[in-house]
C-alpha cells in the first residue's frame, strides 16, 4: 500500500491542490483511495465533503486528534496533505509512513529557501534511503525569471523535477466542486493533463 506524502513547510505553496489531484488520479485508477488531512486547516477535508456523490469514491483518513494512525484494511493507496511548518514529532510521524513525497515548490525566492532547508531534513532522515522525493513546480509561468531560477534551484537538487504546473482557473473552479483534473472530460483540461504526465508515471512507478 503506498503512502504519499505531499509537503512544504511553506503555506500557500499548493499542497491541497497537490495532494487532492493525486487522489483524483489513483481513484480513476480503480484503487481503493483514503485521503488524509494533517492540516488544521482541513483543506483537503472540506474538499472531499464537496465532493458529488457521482464521482469516483474516495474516503476520508480519520486521523483523530492530530495523531496519524495507518489507515484501516482495504485501502490500496493513500495520501496525505500536510501542514505548513511541518516539524518536530508530527515530521517524524509522516516519514515514517511516507514511501514517496512530492514537494510543490512556487517560483518564489521564499518558497526556494523555505523547501532548501526541508529537503535537507528530509535527506538526512533516517529512512531518506527507503522512501522516493519528487519536485512539481506549482503556477510556474516558463517565460518567467522567477521560472529560470526556480530551475536553477531544482537542477542543483540532484532529485527529480516530476513536472511544472501552470498557474490556471482549472483547479480553482474545480476545487470548488470536490473534483479534479481526472474527473472531468479530457477535452476540458487537455494542457493540465500534459502536464500532470511525468507526475503520474513517477506515481505509478
Amino acid at each position: 500500500m503506498p503512502v504519499v506524502v505531499v509537503a512544504n513547510p511553506k503555506g500557500g505553496v499548493g499542497k491541497s491542490t497537490m495532494a487532492t489531484n493525486i487522489a483524483g488520479y489513483f481513484a480513476g485508477k480503480g484503487h481503493s483511495v483514503m485521503l488524509g488531512d494533517a492540516d488544521r486547516q482541513q483543506s483537503s477535508r472540506l474538499w472531499l465533503g464537496l465532493r458529488p456523490p457521482a464521482a469516483r469514491p474516495l474516503s476520508t483518513w480519520d486521523l483523530g486528534q492530530g495523531n496519524i494512525a495507518k489507515p484501516p484494511k482495504g485501502t490500496t493507496h493513500v495520501v496525505l496533505d500536510t501542514p505548513a511548518g511541518l516539524h518536530g514529532k508530527k515530521f517524524e510521524e509522516v516519514m515514517q509512513l511516507a514511501d514517496k513525497v512530492v514537494v510543490p515548490l512556487q517560483p518564489s525566492i521564499f518558497d526556494i529557501f523555505a523547501t532548501r532547508a526541508f529537503l535537507d531534513e528530509l535527506a538526512e532522515h533516517r529512512k531518506a534511503s527507503k522512501m522516493q522525493v519528487g519536485i512539481v513546480g506549482m503556477r510556474v509561468d516558463p517565460r518567467t525569471i522567477a521560472a529560470d531560477k526556480l530551475q536553477e534551484f531544482v537542477d542543483s537538487l540532484g532529485l527529480p523535477v516530476l513536472g511544472y504546473l501552470r498557474h490556471t482557473q482549472n483547479y480553482i473552479h474545480l476545487a470548488a466542486r470536490g473534483l479534479t483534473v481526472f474527473d472531468v472530460a479530457p477535452g476540458r483540461v487537455e494542457r493540465d493533463l500534459a502536464q500532470w504526465e511525468g507526475v503520474c508515471r513517477w506515481l505509478d512507478n
